[in-house]
């Protein structure tokens, strides 16, 4: 982000009210807010209520969902890896050419590469983790030729969101290999992320699909792994990447975890943008449709750690238009950011209340900030 003095007393003046339209768009360009979506935010979206999706008729390719990003006014894309592999789980060089024009046509940036180790029904029992040596070592090399991938395409770090890994009874597995597994897997990927230039993190997450805990569940426990790998990589490449609503689903507070991975000098790779109810399932619905203060908690956070990556939408809204979708979670975003910046360019008052111990004084300094229309 550009946080710059002068731009922090333009928000009183120029970008006063409710942001909307051009001056939305100003905005983000100004403070330079990376905003991007996951290409699965543009899609037909199913579930095991609705297996054929809730679009029928909607044109799911790739090249489509990157038009339907760029008419939502988001300027970068996230990928799956699984989106440009053939049948034989080897690289589809057309596939690449195709999303790379496709980029290139709409001028939109390839933000971060995913591994697709779970909607395969292979993945079940776990990829990196999984107890057959044989689908694990299938699993690493999947994901280590979505590292190459990713710099093909032109993405900037790539990232593992362990899905299958994990279990749903006690005593399935053995949580210490289970671990051991996983970080030898983070190991080598980081090693080959590292030697591309790319920065690779990791997505916790508490359950879903498993039904007991995925094998990282916790951002606290992902700040804990990277620190690890680190030390046996050299450098502080892996770090975390931080979804919104997945920290809901364990109600941590969001905007700790960001401090918290400065203090033990993890870098944030990305964060992924949403709403969910607290303790409840990942529901990914719009951003900033949920506690407005949390949110712009979580804002200031980024603003005040000095992140400088991509906040990326990754949300299923199955039953709204996706396009309509993204652009209105870009839009209440940028409003709920705008308070954020409000409250940093009152930093010091803000720390002199803070250092009170006493919650009235911050919430009397914030609260027009919060609920007024600045």
């Amino acid at each position: 982000m550009k946080v710059t003095k002068e731009g922090l007393k333009r928000l009183a003046s120029e970008y006063s009210g409710y942001l909307e339209g051009e001056i939305l768009d100003k905005f983000y360009e100004e403070f330079g807010i990376r905003f991007a979506a996951g290409h699965w935010a543009a899609g037909g979206f199913a579930d095991r209520f609705a297996p054929g999706g809730y679009n029928p008729g909607l044109d799911d390719s790739t090249v489509a969902q990157i038009e339907r990003v760029a008419k939502a006014g988001v300027k970068g894309v996230e990928f799956h890896e699984a989106l440009f592999i053939d049948g034989n789980y080897k690289t589809d060089k057309r596939k690449v050419a195709e999303v790379k024009e496709a980029l290139a046509k709409h001028k939109l940036e390839p933000t971060n590469m995913n591994f697709n180790l779970f909607s395969d029904p292979k993945w079940k029992l776990g990829g990196i983790t999984n107890a057959n040596k044989s689908i694990r070592e299938d699993a690493l090399a999947i994901a280590l030729q979505g590292v190459d991938i990713a710099e093909e395409v032109g993405c900037k770090s790539v990232a593992l969101w362990p899905g299958s890994d994990g279990w749903d009874y006690n005593f399935e597995v053995n949580y210490g290999q289970l671990l051991e597994r996983f970080i030898e897997g983070c190991i080598a990927i980081n090693k080959k992320a590292k030697s591309l230039g790319l920065r690779f993190g990791i997505e916790a997450k508490l359950h879903e699909p498993r039904e007991g805990n995925m094998v990282i569940p916790t951002t606290h426990m992902t700040i804990l792994l990277s620190k690890m790998v680190n030390e046996e990589c050299g450098g502080d490449n892996m770090g975390v990447v931080i979804d919104y609503g997945h920290e809901q689903m364990y109600a941590v507070e969001p905007a700790s975890m960001l401090y918290v991975a400065r203090k033990s000098g993890v870098p944030v790779v990305n964060l992924h943008l949403n709403n969910a109810k607290l303790h409840s399932n990942d529901e990914d619905r719009i951003a900033g449709t949920g506690d407005i203060w949390r949110l712009a908690d979580f804002c200031y956070a980024a603003i005040d750690t000095g992140y400088d990556g991509w906040f990326g939408e990754d949300q299923f809204t199955y039953r709204t238009d996706p396009v309509k979708s993204m652009a209105l979670s870009r839009e209440l975003f940028g409003n709920i950011m705008k308070k954020a910046l409000l409250i940093y360019a009152i930093k010091d008052k803000l720390e002199k209340a803070q250092s009170t111990g006493d919650a009235v004084a911050t919430i009397e300094l914030t609260k027009r900030y919060i609920l007024g229309d600045q």
